[in-house]
C-alpha cells in the first residue's frame, strides 16, 4: 500500500518539520500487521514528497482475524487486505503521523496552524459506491477530487471497472487537518475494517473528526460507514454529534440502494430546527446587530451573514481554531470589503468581561451554557448579562428530560457537557437571571414534543428591561 502527500510551500522541505519526519532519512516503524517505511521520493526548496509505503505481513494479519467471522478458514487467506489500502493504512497513518495529527509542531507552530497547498495521492483504493463516493466525502471538505476507477483487467473488453480507484485530491488545507479527514476516511470508502470494533472506536471518530465532521452534509453516512454500521455504536456517536451540529434522532442513514426509496420530505434535522428557530427569533426582535458568543466553525454565524436583515454579526470562540474554520466557511478573504466590514470574528473567554462582546442588539448562546463548569456559570451571567447587557439574549440548551428517548444514550449528549438541565431547572436559571440583571424572559421549545418529557432543545428568549419596566417591576415584587 503507499500514500504520498506533496506540497509547493515555499519552502517545501519544511513539511519534514510539520510530519516530524527528517527528509534524508528512511524510517521504518513495526506494525501488528507489518511494517510502515516513511521516505521522501524528492525534497527541494519548491516541491517536497513524503511518501508511507506499508508493507503487509499476510499471515500476521490473518491472525489478528476473529475465529467468529464469515468464511473464517478460507476468508482469512483469500483477501485483498495486503494488496489495497483500507483501514491498514488509516492505521499505520495515525501511528506513524500521531504528532503532526494534533497539529502541534514546536519549530513551526504558524505554519501547522495554516492551510498549506496539497497533493494527495492513494494508487490504489476500494472505493464502494465508485468514484461518486469519493467525490461525495472529499469535496466539501475543500478538496479537488480525481478518482480515477480501475479496470478489472485492462486487456480483456467488457469486464468493466473494479471496485477500486486511484484517488487524488489537491486543495490548500492545514496539514493535521488533511491526515485526520484521511484517517477517517480511507475506511468509510472501503466499508471494511481489519480489527473489532468496540465502544472506544467512538472516541476515535470524536478526535479525529473534530472541526470537520459534524458539518459536513455526509456526516451519518460516514459514521454509519466507519462504525461498521453498528445500530448501538452509530447512535451513540450521532448523539455527540448531536451537539455540534449533526441530527440525533436519525440515527442510521439508508444504504445507497435503498436512497431513491426515501420519502421526499425527509426529517428536518434538529440542528437545522435549531437555527431556524433562533433566526427567526432575531428577525421577530428586530435585531439590527447581533454578536454568537461560542461560534464555533460558523455554521449558525453563515446564516447569520446570509441574512440582510442583520447589519452587524459578530463571532466569539475561546477556540482560535474554531475561528480558522469558521473565517474559512466564510469566505473571509474572498469578500468584498464592504461585506467584510459587516463581520468580526475575535477569540475571547465567555467568564471574563470584554468590550467587545458590548454594543449588540442581540447575543446568542447557541448549545454553550451547557459546557461550563456550574462554579463559573455566574461568571458567564456577569459578562453577557451584567458587562454587555444586549437588548435580548437567545439561549438554547438541550432538555435533559428528553434523552430518555433516545435509545443507546448513557449518561448526557455529549462528553464535554458539564451539565443538562430539566425544564424546571433552566426556568429556576432564567428567572434567577431576570432578577440579577433587569430582563425578562420565555422560553419555547425547538423540535419534536412530546407530552410527558417536552422538546429536545429548549430555548430561553430573555429580553432587557427599560428602566420603567424595572421600576415597576420591582414595586409588583415589593
Amino acid at each position: 500500500m503507499l500514500l504520498t502527500v506533496t506540497t509547493t510551500h515555499a519552502p517545501a522541505t519544511d513539511l519534514g518539520f510539520l510530519l516530524h519526519k527528517h527528509p534524508d532519512r528512511v524510517q521504518e516503524f513495526a506494525q501488528s500487521f507489518g511494517t510502515a517505511t516513511v521516505f521522501y521520493p524528492e525534497a527541494t526548496e519548491e516541491r517536497c514528497t513524503v511518501a508511507l509505503m506499508l508493507d503487509v505481513d499476510p499471515v500476521r494479519l490473518a491472525r489478528s482475524r476473529a475465529r467468529n467471522a464469515p468464511d473464517f478458514s478460507l476468508a482469512q487467506y483469500v483477501n485483498d487486505r495486503s494488496y489495497a489500502a483500507s483501514s491498514l493504512l488509516g492505521v499505520a497513518m495515525a501511528d506513524v503521523f500521531s504528532t503532526a495529527r494534533s497539529g502541534r509542531c514546536r519549530s513551526r507552530q504558524e505554519l501547522a496552524d495554516s492551510a498549506i497547498p496539497l497533493e494527495v495521492t492513494i494508487p490504489v483504493l476500494p472505493c464502494r459506491g465508485g468514484p461518486d463516493v469519493a467525490h461525495r466525502l472529499f469535496e466539501p471538505l475543500g478538496w479537488t477530487v480525481e478518482a480515477e476507477p480501475i479496470a478489472l483487467d485492462e486487456a480483456i473488453e467488457g469486464w468493466g471497472a473494479s471496485r477500486y480507484v486511484r484517488l487524488r485530491l489537491t486543495g490548500t488545507v492545514r496539514l493535521a487537518d488533511a491526515l485526520n479527514q484521511l484517517h477517517v476516511l480511507l475506511p468509510v470508502l472501503d466499508e471494511s475494517k481489519h480489527y473489532w470494533q468496540g465502544p472506544d472506536e467512538v472516541d476515535k471518530l470524536m478526535r479525529s473528526g473534530e472541526g470537520w465532521l459534524a458539518s459536513h452534509p455526509a456526516s451519518r453516512l460516514i459514521t454509519q460507514r466507519y462504525l461498521g454500521r453498528r445500530s448501538g455504536l452509530t447512535r451513540t456517536a450521532l448523539a455527540r454529534l448531536a451537539e455540534l451540529g449533526d441530527d440525533l434522532e436519525d440515527a442510521v442513514e439508508p444504504a445507497e440502494d435503498e436512497e431513491a426509496q426515501q420519502p421526499e420530505q425527509a426529517r428536518v434535522p434538529l440542528n437545522t430546527q435549531r437555527h431556524d428557530a433562533v433566526l427567526q427569533m432575531l428577525l421577530d426582535l428586530g435585531a439590527r446587530s447581533v454578536i454568537d458568543l461560542g461560534c464555533g466553525p460558523g455554521q449558525f454565524l453563515q446564516r447569520l451573514v446570509r441574512t440582510p436583515a442583520f447589519t452587524r454579526v459578530a463571532g466569539s470562540d475561546v477556540s482560535t481554531r474554531s475561528l480558522q474554520h469558521a473565517a474559512r466557511r466564510l469566505r473571509l478573504e474572498r469578500m468584498s470589503e464592504r461585506q467584510a466590514e459587516r463581520i468580526e470574528l475575535f477569540q475571547g473567554a465567555l467568564t471574563y468581561e470584554d468590550a467587545r462582546y458590548a454594543g449588540f442588539d442581540a447575543a446568542v448562546l447557541m448549545e454553550v451554557v451547557e459546557h461550563v463548569d456550574p462554579p463559573r456559570l455566574e461568571a458567564l451571567e456577569r459578562v453577557v448579562f451584567g458587562a454587555a447587557r444586549p437588548g435580548a439574549v437567545v439561549v438554547t440548551t438541550p432538555n435533559s428530560e428528553y434523552n430518555a428517548l433516545y435509545e443507546s444514550l448513557v449518561g448526557m449528549r455529549h462528553p464535554d457537557h458539564r451539565f443538562e438541565w430539566t425544564r424546571a431547572e433552566l426556568g429556576e436559571w432564567a428567572e434567577r437571571v431576570c432578577r440579577t440583571y433587569g430582563y425578562r424572559v420565555e422560553v419555547h421549545g425547538i423540535g419534536d414534543h412530546d407530552e410527558s418529557l417536552g422538546t429536545p432543545t429548549q430555548m430561553a428568549v430573555f429580553t432587557r428591561l427599560t428602566d420603567e419596566q424595572a421600576d415597576e417591576k420591582e414595586g409588583d415584587d415589593d
